[in-house]
């Protein structure tokens, strides 16, 4: 992975426009950013340029964003401090904030599991350090379980996927759009969810060197306008972007309109109630020994961007 990741810091950097307008180095998430504003159609005729780059789960972005192969990246606020304790060098700008019901843990359909504390001793696939992993956390912990009663498998969704359904792991601890995909196919059903463990939050997180230029720094400003607009649009038409998104990220219309109908997200500038969630989710990561010293969050996050009260 950080042969890829090199390689594609090599790849970026070389990028050179004629017209000397601002690239800015995006990284994604399988249907978030890019496919929302595809779909909302505001990719047109923009004012810098966009580099995409697209990672399956957090762990591989967050190594990007440290490599400083992009610029900034859609983060879950996990992974987000599981890197800045690794010692990367990003901030938080904005926060989409969101219901955290599509975050959740999915075992098979005929599982005999029926609530987190059938739990002990089973297996649960998941990425190391991403919003799935904590969820599971956070549930086992709920439960009176400990960590190390489980058997923590750490796979990639594609693969968590295939796990699930052929009986390797007896569950899936994961995000939408792969927990809606999961119970719209038939594959799963959700045993614990997010609701009254985890805030809900994801950032749109920046590298210190981006912040530090100013034309990038104005063209991040620019990009997280356009953020909230297309979120905005989405949900005035719920139906209409599902189908558009479903085209472009190759899943089930059905699964896409569950998983974005129930977020009920929208993006807003970071305020103290966001950072005193941030410092528990530190706080949790530290005491279950995934972070190994207390980390003090105020100064990961950058006050700069600002998110207009119409676009919420």
């Amino acid at each position: 992975m950080k042969n890829l990741i090199v390689l594609l810091a090599l790849a970026v950097s070389g990028s050179v426009y004629a017209d000397g307008v601002t690239t800015l180095r995006i990284a994604d998430q399988k249907g978030n950013m890019r496919a929302q504003l595809e779909a909302s159609g505001l990719l047109k005729n923009l004012p810098f340029h966009i580099e995409w780059a697209e990672f399956p789960a957090a762990a591989p972005l967050a190594e990007a964003l440290n490599a400083g192969a992009v610029d900034a990246g859609i983060i879950g606020d996990a992974p987000l401090l599981f890197s800045i304790a690794a010692g990367s060098q990003v901030k938080a700008i904005a926060v989409d904030k969101s219901d955290p019901i599509g975050t959740a843990i999915v075992v098979n359909k005929d599982s005999t599991l029926h609530s987190a504390a059938d739990l002990k001793g089973k297996s649960i696939g998941t990425g190391r350090g991403s919003i799935g992993h904590f969820v599971a956390l956070k549930a086992l912990a709920q439960a009176g379980i400990k960590a190390e009663d489980v058997r923590f498998r750490y796979l990639t969704p594609g693969d968590a996927k295939i796990a699930l359904a052929s009986g390797a792991i007896d569950a899936w601890a994961t995000w939408d759009p792969y927990t809606a995909l999961a119970e719209t196919s038939g594959i799963g059903r959700v045993l614990v969810n997010g609701q009254g463990l985890i805030a809900g939050n994801s950032f749109l997180a920046a590298t210190d060197s981006a912040l530090g230029n100013a034309e990038k720094r104005q063209a991040l400003q620019q990009y997280v306008t356009l953020l909230a607009r297309a979120e905005q649009l989405a949900y005035n038409n719920i139906d209409g972007y599902s189908a558009t998104l479903a085209n472009i990220i190759g899943f089930p219309q059905q699964a896409v309109k569950l998983s974005f109908s129930r977020r009920k997200a929208h993006w807003q500038a970071i305020d103290p109630q966001t950072v005193a969630q941030q410092q528990a989710t530190a706080d949790f990561y530290q005491q279950q020994g995934l972070i190994a010293r207390p980390l003090r969050v105020e100064p990961t996050f950058y006050r700069g961007i600002t998110v207009e009260a119409g676009q919420r």
